[in-house]
């Protein structure tokens, strides 16, 4: 979903654990087919994947934390407004400067431009 709506260039990387879905033989056909280059972490190395592992316990402490979904699409739906409306729009990150992710990367565009 990411690479068909942010086009992103070939040559990216993608960094991830070593779970079954990364190392999965379509995961990396795909991967493979937009260009990119899978990066994956050692075995047991949890520092390499701190970013991630952040956000998932923001993710937890904002949004999921007490909640009962009643199903799998209700939870899919709920963490997908949270991450597409509000954590990229309107919630502003430290590491970021105090701005939201969209408005960080406009930024950046524009420096680029």
């Amino acid at each position: 979903m990411a690479a068909i709506r942010r086009r992103p260039l070939r040559g990216l990387i993608i960094h991830s654990d070593r779970a079954v879905q990364y190392s999965s033989a379509q995961f990396q056909e795909i991967a493979k087919g937009h260009g990119f280059l899978q990066s994956m972490s050692r075995r047991g190395d949890c520092w390499d994947n701190a970013c991630a592992e952040t956000f998932f316990k923001t993710l937890r402490a904002e949004l999921i934390r007490g909640k009962i979904y009643r199903s799998r699409e209700e939870a899919r739906e709920e963490i997908f407004k949270y991450v597409e409306v509000f954590y990229n729009r309107k919630r502003l990150h430290s590491y970021l400067g105090y701005l939201t992710p969209m408005q960080y990367e406009e930024l950046e565009e524009r420096k680029t431009a």
